[in-house]
């Protein structure tokens, strides 16, 4: 599988306050933008797989939330993780 206990530790400890983090915007954020790279290149190759793509859909619009709730909350937090993952051009 492409998403393992051990990738997400190490996930939960680059962006959460430790290992066991799982619930931080900041956490969910990256794993949501670790899926999302994946379903797009599984797309890439997979054009008419139209379940994946509106599984990509509703991750984008998940991640696009929590992205919106940590701007609202907490402004130096939004940027922090924006820049870490590049997510803005």
């Amino acid at each position: 599988m492409y998403l393992d206990s051990t990738k997400k530790k190490e996930f939960f400890a680059t962006f959460g306050t430790n290992e066991k983090d799982t619930g931080s915007a900041e956490a969910q954020i990256a794993m949501f933008s670790f899926r999302i790279a994946h379903l797009t290149e599984h797309l890439k190759q997979n054009r008419k797989d139209f379940h994946t793509q509106r599984a990509l859909i509703k991750l984008v619009g998940k991640r696009r939330k929590l992205l919106d709730y940590l701007k609202v909350k907490d402004i130096a937090r939004y940027r922090e993780i924006v820049s870490k993952l590049g997510l803005r051009r």
